[in-house]
């Protein structure tokens, strides 16, 4: 009897320490979502680099970063929707904030042009956040085989090589101010489909630049911290 009760007890200890877990992951999200004091994004310093920052959550952030106080620099593909959304900034926030801008389409420039164009862009700023949101998909389902060259060396050098050169330009201000905050934006389907069927590729590339990311900050500079949305 008291073998089996042994048993019995050792049996559940797996699922006791699942549960633990599960609660401090659930505990840890409720203190950062309701509990946490909000932090201060000037504190990095006043400038913000935004990339793919006209359209859904790159030009939301680029408002919400502005209505907190930071200067934000634009970087985009289309020049039409760039001055549509410069000129709202200014419209809405008027000289309160500073509105700088860079046109790269990321889907056909090399790295080292990307670099040199944000070089340009953010020479003598003190440049505290980077929020890597360009991201590009198929514009419709399709199997692997069916994409054509071109589509698949532009979904590589928006999802993958883009973010790797920006970032490239922006850390190295970081390190050594000691300070500084990355902002990737992914995707679910990294995380919650496994295949994602007929859109492989753009699955398989959206993973990288999280791991990317995590490898800098963990080796290069203690106070960068990283944050991801999947």
């Amino acid at each position: 009897m008291v073998l089996a009760d042994f048993m019995i007890a050792t049996a559940t200890v797996p699922s006791f320490i699942s549960l633990f877990k599960n609660l401090l992951a659930f505990g840890r999200w409720l203190h950062a979502a309701f509990l946490r004091k909000p932090k201060d994004l000037r504190d990095h310093s006043s400038w913000a680099v935004v990339a793919g920052a006209t359209d859904s959550i790159g030009k939301a952030l680029v408002f919400e970063l502005a209505s907190k106080g930071l200067n934000v620099v634009l970087v985009v593909q289309n020049p039409g929707k760039l001055e549509a959304t410069s000129s709202e900034l200014r419209e809405r926030y008027g000289t309160t904030i500073e509105v700088k801008t860079v046109i790269a389409d990321f889907a056909k420039l090399s790295g080292e042009v990307i670099a040199a164009a944000m070089t340009g862009a953010t020479e003598g700023l003190d440049v505290g956040l980077l929020v890597n949101n360009a991201g590009m998909a198929y514009p419709y389902a399709r199997y692997f085989h069916e994409v054509y060259r071109e589509l698949m060396e532009s979904m590589l050098r928006v999802n993958v090589n883009a973010g790797v050169w920006v970032m490239k330009r922006v850390i190295d201000g970081m390190l050594k101010e000691k300070r500084g905050a990355i902002v990737d934006i992914g995707s679910d389907s990294t995380v919650y489909i496994s295949s994602y069927p007929l859109r492989t590729l753009y699955a398989s590339t959206k993973p990288y630049i999280k791991i990317d990311i995590q490898i800098w900050s963990a080796k290069q500079c203690d106070r960068l911290y990283v944050v991801i949305r999947s």
